[in-house]
């Protein structure tokens, strides 16, 4: 966090709303099984860098999934005026894919999702009869299959400027053995793509820990305010920006 905190301090700050001095929102949407606390290095990062942020916490287990799609709406209100963008994380995407369907901010911001289920997982396919996998997902995630009539396959292609960023490290060899192809430990890397997505970036990171990587954040910047993701970015790369930033300031 204090990384991601430090180097967010010196990128510029957001574009503004045309006369009127509104700072861009950006609306954050955790995962399946996870909090907005999930999410907490990113708003830190995004604030610093002068968005405002709602990190939205929802109950991804315990609801339906038209009722977490509303949640989406709840979240953009909150949000206030101007620009919105929104950065997702897994399950989080399939919600804004869906609710992006219904209904759309009265200005409409760029997107970035982390290792979204955009065609499902097979891991669900595999696991989702298991008393305790479903109990742990919930309806919702057992919504999540690769099936053509699953959550994610029913929806549309996107209409707006999406970036999506995939992961190839898995931290548990049994769903890695399951899953086809490189995949980050839940989600194949081709689940993640999505027609008319603008880009597509594949990085050494995990599912679970993908959101609070330092590169993942930045990357989610430059997504954010330029439109596009920069390739040359390394870990070290941005370490080294980092406190060269600092040590200048």
């Amino acid at each position: 966090m204090w990384l991601t905190g430090r180097l967010a301090r010196f990128l510029p700050a957001p574009a503004t709303e045309a006369g009127a001095g509104v700072v861009d929102a950006v609306v954050l949407l955790h995962g399946l099984a996870r909090t907005d606390a999930s999410l907490a290095p990113m708003a830190l990062a995004l604030k610093a860098a002068g968005f405002r942020v709602v990190n939205w916490a929802y109950p991804s287990t315990k609801a339906a999934p038209d009722d977490l799609v509303a949640e989406v709406g709840k979240a953009v209100a909150a949000a206030g005026p101007g620009r919105v963008h929104f950065v997702t994380h897994s399950m989080g995407g399939i919600l804004l894919r869906d609710w992006l369907t219904r209904d759309r901010p009265a200005q409409m911001g760029r997107v970035v999702m982390l290792a979204p289920p955009n065609h499902g997982s097979e891991l669900v396919d595999k696991l989702g009869d298991n008393p305790v996998f479903s109990w742990v997902n919930g309806a919702a995630g057992l919504s999540l299959g690769t099936g053509p009539d699953s959550w994610p396959n029913r929806l549309p292609a996107a209409d707006y400027a999406l970036g999506i960023i995939a992961g190839t490290r898995s931290l548990n060899p049994v769903w890695n053995a399951i899953l086809p192809g490189p995949n980050d430990g839940k989600v194949t890397v081709q689940s993640t793509r999505l027609d008319g997505m603008a880009e597509h970036l594949v990085l050494p990171v995990t599912h679970t820990f993908m959101m609070v990587n330092p590169v993942v954040i930045r990357q989610v910047l430059c997504f954010l305010r330029e439109g596009k993701f920069d390739p040359s970015l390394t870990l070290t790369s941005v370490v080294k920006e980092t406190f060269q930033a600092v040590q200048s300031g």
